[in-house]
């Protein structure tokens, strides 16, 4: 008897089910799709918080494109704060002057506390959004020395100056140009 059902059991299949293929194969699918997910909620998040670098005159000339120009999207403007353009009414938190970068001017407009290095004839970059052909800022960063331009905006100042032959063009800070001043 033990032959027997000893042959049966070894000539008979063994029903296998792909039970462990199923899970793996699941869970392969499962961990795809999480990352998948996760790159998607971060490539959302980092486009949201991109804020582009422009000038007065991209803007103006409409280089920096209709989004930028109509005010649906936030960016940041450099250049210099132009000389005697600065408005501050008496008792108001609104500031109002103009942005240059040498080829055009375009008007600011920023509610709140300018940081302590703000001036006319000095870099600044602000972010926010143009609202009504006037450049409306979220927040407002100043220089914080005299020699100091942020690379972009004298990359770009640098083109403006080169254009109008201007000799003293800004010169970004690097970590050689702060040691040797």
């Amino acid at each position: 008897m033990n032959t027997r059902s000893e042959s049966a059991r070894s000539d008979a299949p063994v029903p296998r089910t792909n039970t462990v293929r199923k899970r793996r194969m699941l869970f392969v699918l499962a961990l795809f799709g999480v990352v998948a997910a996760a790159t998607a909620l971060v490539t959302l998040a980092l486009q949201r918080n991109v804020a582009y670098l422009y000038t007065p005159n991209e803007i103006l000339a409409g280089k920096a494109g209709e989004q930028v120009r109509s005010g649906e999207t936030r960016f940041r403007l450099g250049g210099m704060v132009a000389a005697g353009s600065f408005r501050r009414d008496d008792g108001s938190m609104e500031a109002r002057f103009k942005v240059t970068d040498g080829d055009a001017e375009l008007p600011v407009s920023y509610t709140g506390i300018l940081p302590d290095l703000f001036r006319e004839k000095q870099a600044v970059v602000a972010t926010g959004k143009m609202r009504d052909g006037v450049f409306v800022a979220e927040q407002v960063l100043a220089k914080h020395d005299e020699t100091y331009v942020p690379k972009e905006v004298a990359d770009k100042m640098g083109l403006a100056h080169k254009k109008h032959n201007v000799a003293d063009a800004p010169v970004g800070a690097t970590d050689t140009d702060a040691k040797t001043r």
